[in-house]
């Protein structure tokens, strides 16, 4: 008896370590089954017009248009600053680009202390990859200064032969296969699609000899474009870059339906900034930053194939999916954060606008391209509301596309820019040159409503002045509960701040009378002219 009383007691401690382990792990499994899969879908460069849903014919979008009618799709999604790393920035932060210091900048070096969804979501369970382009460019790397994935872990070895030259060789689909065959089956998952279409350079007129259309086929060239074949043929071609971007979208769904995983899978569908075009990407106008925003959650969004007319910013994307993941914001190891989760439009059921709070959004860029005297950027601060867009630029001395000496460098190079650049030079048609490069007053004003291409400045008409003054003080006392250095008198910083790549300090250089060569630009856009 004394020695079955002595084993007995042996096993107990054994039992309840077994059980503890046990209910731990039943919990973990619980959570990780009730958290969805997350799948972002990056364009690079595109706007909210050229998609299917958007109302767009001449485009065909089949894979965002089934996210957005079998989910939601947001009119008035924009991000804070029309520039690929700042605009990524923003989105795996929720961070406006002037609450992240050198990561304002396109091409820094991303500081250490500002943790992205992605690594969060690494670190509680979720396991996290990506194909082609994260957040880039520039050189982000931790404490120690080791390599950061900011994305999650890179998933590119499938290649495949492109359309055109200018489209990359990545099998995107394939390679979001390889990373759905290798997550554990006791996870959660995470996925950016990264595609690097429609970003330029393009192969002139593929548009029309891939892509089966015609120049007839545009309905609407912007007004600061001159309409001409040139131009449609270059629209053309960044059409077909657009539904090469969607194509993968279709066989990622596909996927996931196969295997039966769509059911509990967010997919997002976005760009990062605007169409390569002159006054478009890079800019802070309508074009620039309103973009094509669906997602589609079959577990989580209620009353699918809503349009929804709330104001939402890209700072709002890592709140929402750090609460669909049931990480808390002092779980996260994130900081603070300015947007708010778009959970609640999810769960409700309604169209048009949810949300009487999500009434306008800060935009706004500092240095994007170099191409001015000691790498200057052209900072502004913007607010859409109600339809009305106002603008500050703080320095109305620098040239907002860039120094002509330098080629306008702050602009995509591309065929639609040297004809704007050639209507001025040849044809003596100013107007075009006027409204993507030349130096602008200190505040701009335009109705979206009937005025989309923001070509008429109501800055200065009278009967705009108090809706000015509104929005003027709106945005500047945000900005200033922001802690916005541009607003707190030491926006210097942010021409301060070291750019990270070796191709700097062009415009000294070319007064210097060195040959300098910049992928990014057309050396005939080059002007020895300063045009003040």
């Amino acid at each position: 008896m004394k020695l079955m009383k002595k084993f007995s007691l042996c096993l107990l401690p054994v039992f309840v370590l077994t059980f503890d382990i046990s209910a731990a792990q039943i919990e973990k499994d619980k959570r990780n089954n009730n958290r969805p899969n997350i799948l972002i879908c990056m364009a690079d460069d595109a706007s909210y017009s050229y998609f299917g849903a958007n109302g767009n014919t001449w485009i065909k979008t089949p894979g965002f248009d089934r996210v957005a009618k079998e989910g939601i799709r947001f009119t008035h999604a924009y991000t804070p600053d029309a520039k690929c790393a700042p605009s990524r920035s923003c989105i795996l932060t929720g961070r406006n680009p002037w609450q992240l210091e050198e990561a304002a900048n396109h091409i820094p070096y991303f500081p250490a202390k500002f943790t992205t969804y992605p690594e969060s979501l690494a670190k509680h369970g979720y396991f996290v990859g990506m194909t082609q382009k994260g957040w880039a460019p520039g050189v982000a790397k931790d404490k120690d200064g080791l390599n950061r994935q900011m994305a999650g872990t890179p998933f590119n070895k499938r290649t495949l032969q492109p359309p055109t030259n200018g489209i990359s060789k990545n099998d995107y689909a394939g390679n979001f296969e390889d990373f759905l065959n290798a997550k554990p089956k006791d996870k959660p998952w995470c996925f950016w699609y990264g595609s690097v279409e429609p970003h330029r350079s393009y192969e002139y007129g593929t548009g029309i000899s891939l892509g089966k259309k015609s120049l007839q086929d545009i309905d609407r060239v912007p007004a600061y474009l001159p309409d001409n074949e040139v131009v449609r043929n270059d629209l053309l071609d960044h059409a077909l870059e657009i539904e090469y971007f969607d194509k993968h979208i279709v066989l990622m769904l596909e996927n996931l339906e196969k295997r039966g995983e769509l059911d509990n899978t967010i997919v997002i569908v976005t760009a990062d900034n605007g169409m390569p075009f002159p006054r478009s990407k890079g800019q802070s106008y309508e074009i620039s930053c309103h973009l094509p925003f669906a997602a589609m959650w079959k577990n989580g969004i209620k009353n699918p194939g809503r349009v929804v007319n709330d104001y939402v910013s890209f700072i709002d994307v890592a709140p929402t999916l750090l609460e669909i993941a049931q990480i808390s914001q002092a779980e996260s190891g994130m900081q603070p954060i300015a947007g708010k989760s778009l959970v609640p439009i999810f769960s409700s059921t309604k169209n048009g606008n949810v949300d009487p709070s999500r009434n306008h959004v800060l935009l706004g860029r500092e240095r994007n391209d170099v191409g001015r005297p000691h790498d200057e950027g052209y900072p502004i601060r913007a607010l859409v509301k109600d339809e009305f867009l106002y603008l500050h630029n703080f320095e109305t001395g620098r040239w907002p596309g860039g120094n002509p000496e330098t080629g306008y460098m702050d602009a995509d190079g591309g065929p639609s820019k040297t004809e704007v650049l050639d209507a001025r030079r040849i044809g003596g048609e100013k107007k075009y040159w006027d409204w993507s490069f030349a130096k602008r007053p200190q505040e701009e004003l335009y109705d979206l409503r009937n005025d989309p291409d923001c070509l008429n400045n109501l800055s200065k008409d009278s009967q705009h002045q108090e809706r000015l003054k509104s929005l003027k003080e709106e945005l500047f006392s945000q900005l200033k509960i922001q802690q916005d250095p541009r607003i707190l008198s030491n926006g210097k910083i942010f021409d301060e701040y070291v750019h990270a790549s070796a191709n700097r300090n062009y415009y000294e250089r070319f007064q210097k009378g060195e040959n300098v060569k910049a992928g990014w630009i057309t050396p005939t856009d080059i002007e020895k002219e300063s045009h003040e």
